[in-house]
């Protein structure tokens, strides 16, 4: 069985039965980022595609500028977690004691830790303007997510971030929805030849937040489609980024809330 996921034992209750069910449930673990030996952060994450998320978190916090300067030098199990050990320039080290995090992340925010409101609401980058996708092309893109989360099939609350391009759908799943996009991000680069941000889009089993829009911003994606609702911060956020930001996307329909022209229309 993956180490992502954990067999426990569980008491059913329907009516007056009382039940023992052998269940599995999603495996939740501190996942600790080091830089050139420095501890940086501890994110609670799901112990899969980790190398993937070690790049993809360095590269969507702007930690490094691209994948050529970042090594993943070891993984490291103990009992208490997981050791993610990488080596980045020396620059990109120096600067990264100047905007310092605590050492505690959450599943469910991506900014806990941050030491100060200037740190949690840094600059996004402008995108590239996008290449209008057809509303069912979206919507197929969803019908696909819904297919390739196994982790979720198995255990339930699990979130999957996916870019859906030309060849097909890539995706990965995360107990934490920021970690999703994180490891969506790393596993994007890692391929051979790389996925370029600008030939797809990004959706997202959860809500559009700030950060999962800052992510995306930072990766270079033009557009972000969200199953839930967004959050007024990551619509301005996606305002001033350029990115196309849909939400509510299910049943058929979305709400756009930000540059619908990355949209197209029923007849182009």
């Amino acid at each position: 069985m993956s180490e992502a996921l954990s067999e426990v034992q569980a008491l059913r209750l329907h009516g007056d039965a009382r039940l023992q069910h052998d269940d599995r449930v999603i495996v939740e673990a501190p996942v600790a980022l080091l830089y050139n030996g420095e501890p940086f952060v501890v994110m609670m994450a799901t112990p899969e595609s980790l190398p993937d998320f070690a790049l993809g978190f360095a590269l969507s916090e702007g930690i490094v500028a691209s994948p050529d300067e970042f090594r993943l030098v070891d993984v490291v199990r103990h009992d208490e977690g997981i050791a993610l050990h990488a080596a980045i320039p020396q620059a990109r080290f120096d600067a990264l004691q100047d905007r310092r995090r605590g050492l505690e992340g959450r599943s469910g925010c991506g900014l806990c830790g941050v030491e100060s409101l200037q740190a949690a609401l840094r600059p996004v980058p402008r995108v590239a303007a996008p290449t209008p996708v057809r509303a069912a092309v979206i919507h197929a893109a969803l019908a696909a997510l819904a297919g390739q989360q196994p982790l979720n099939t198995h255990s339930g609350g699990v979130h999957a971030a996916g870019f859906a391009h030309d060849g097909g759908l890539l995706v990965r799943e995360d107990v934490g929805r920021h970690n999703a996009l994180d490891k969506l991000i790393g596993a994007m680069a890692a391929q051979a030849p790389p996925l370029r941000a600008q030939d797809g889009f990004l959706v997202i089993t959860s809500r559009a937040s700030y950060e999962i829009v800052h992510k995306a911003a930072t990766a270079g994606m033009a557009m972000v489609v969200a199953i839930s609702a967004p959050t007024d911060l990551a619509i301005r956020t996606a305002e001033a980024a350029g990115i196309t930001l849909a939400a509510f996307a299910r049943g058929g329909q979305l709400n756009v809330y930000a540059h619908p022209d990355g949209i197209a229309a029923a007849g182009d």
